[in-house]
């Protein structure tokens, strides 16, 4: 099994260099633990909480525990003793190296708040995504995608390109390291396994689930209308639940990092915009697999081949921000009229207006819609319309048409 270098790693080596305590944050099974241990040396103690004694014992006396142990140190699996955080605070106050305390956890909105509560000012959180295509296919350093023409050049260099069997192939098998890895080669059991453990530890923890088929086919729901406008009623009554069951669920898989949502851009001068988000999970490889596509070419036939080609855009370009710890301004704009764009990034004070497309030889007449950010308050800047283009190129000096593989 191959180790599949991080885009992270940069920036947990610099930050660790900086805070005495670092808090890696993410979904199950997106490699957190596996990059830490990778880049911690033989000083640093490892702790998972996974254990029951040394949970228990975390939970019951925390101090106890952190004397147990010897420093630095490294505690996976921190959810489940959320006492330790402001004993970790008294340590950190007494003048705690930078570095000390690296921290992994899964459920990432629960110790987001955890920490920010008890360690303000003290921790750097990095949230870690699934892999992104960089760093299965690609080579080299990555930035946070831009529509800056030095860095999309940059970007050819360092990303392997692909044609559209090649991108639907990337979507199909996701993004999980233990499958692009080699670590698992039976795609349909490992994801099978990954929502069988995801539902015992991870949901039955947060809501009540009576029967784990349902959440599952919630789940199967969901992912049928990846990439489209959220409509909790259509979904609660595909699975038989009511509307606000279909809500407390969306918030657990919304927490748990199993979907996002993109919510509509507006301001004081675009009135007309809706106002409902737009639901996209973080692995395309999960989604292709409750939808039941059997292979990236029935998937590239298929009913949702434009939708998931979307939802597969839009996570890659927040992952190019996630893994370079980055916030990522991102919206999309719909207005009464159905005038949408797909997406719109917020950067440098401009709002850049952005088109997915499946065709190799988008029309120039798509980019017709991003004058409707001129009546924003933001002034507009340069757009692009993402596609199956092979290579880089424009349609004028203000928009640019970008490939998919590039991102």
């Amino acid at each position: 099994m191959a180790y599949i270098k991080r885009d992270i790693e940069k920036k947990i080596i610099t930050l660790s260099k900086e805070y005495s305590c670092i808090l890696v944050t993410g979904p199950r099974q997106v490699g957190k633990t596996t990059v830490l241990r990778q880049l911690m040396d033989d000083k640093r103690e490892y702790v998972t909480l996974d254990d029951l004694e040394e949970r228990g014992l975390a939970q019951r006396d925390p101090a106890m525990f952190l004397q147990m142990h010897s420093t630095p140190i490294m505690i996976d699996e921190v959810q489940y003793a959320p006492q330790l955080f402001s004993y970790i605070k008294m340590e950190i106050d007494k003048g705690a190296v930078p570095g000390t305390y690296w921290l992994t956890g899964s459920q990432a909105f629960k110790l987001m708040e955890l920490a920010q509560e008890s360690l303000a000012g003290r921790v750097a959180i990095l949230h870690m995504p699934s892999l992104s295509q960089h760093e299965i296919y690609g080579g080299g350093d990555c930035t946070p995608f831009t529509l800056d023409l030095a860095a999309l050049k940059e970007r050819e260099k360092t990303h392997a390109t692909a044609d559209i069997a090649e991108i639907y192939d990337r979507i199909w098998k996701g993004s999980m390291p233990g499958l692009a890895s080699g670590k698992f080669s039976d795609r349909d059991v490992f994801y099978s396994s990954y929502l069988q453990t995801y539902i015992d530890r991870d949901v039955k923890e947060q809501v009540q689930v009576s029967d784990p088929l349902v959440f599952r086919d919630f789940v199967r729901a969901a992912a049928c209308r990846a990439g489209q406008m959220l409509n909790v009623h259509d979904i609660a009554q595909d699975v038989g639940v009511s509307d606000d069951t279909a809500k407390r669920w969306l918030q657990v898989l919304e927490k748990s990092d199993v979907i996002f949502f993109l919510r509509p851009y507006s301001n004081n001068l675009l009135k007309r915009t809706v106002k409902t988000p737009k639901m996209y999970f973080f692995d395309t490889g999960l989604v292709a697999y409750l939808t039941r596509y059997s292979s990236p070419e029935i998937l590239a036939n298929g009913a949702i081949n434009g939708a998931i080609l979307e939802n597969y855009v839009v996570a890659e370009l927040l992952k190019s921000y996630h893994n370079n710890a980055r916030e990522c301004l991102l919206w999309y704009y719909r207005d009464s009229n159905s005038n949408e764009i797909d997406m719109v990034i917020v950067s440098n004070g401009m709002l850049h207006p952005l088109e997915i497309k499946r065709s190799v030889n988008p029309g120039s007449e798509l980019i017709n819609a991003f004058n409707l950010m001129d009546k924003a308050s933001v002034p507009r800047g340069n757009g692009a319309i993402l596609c199956m283009r092979p290579k880089l190129s424009a349609i004028n000096s203000e928009n640019y048409i970008v490939p998919i593989w590039m991102i």
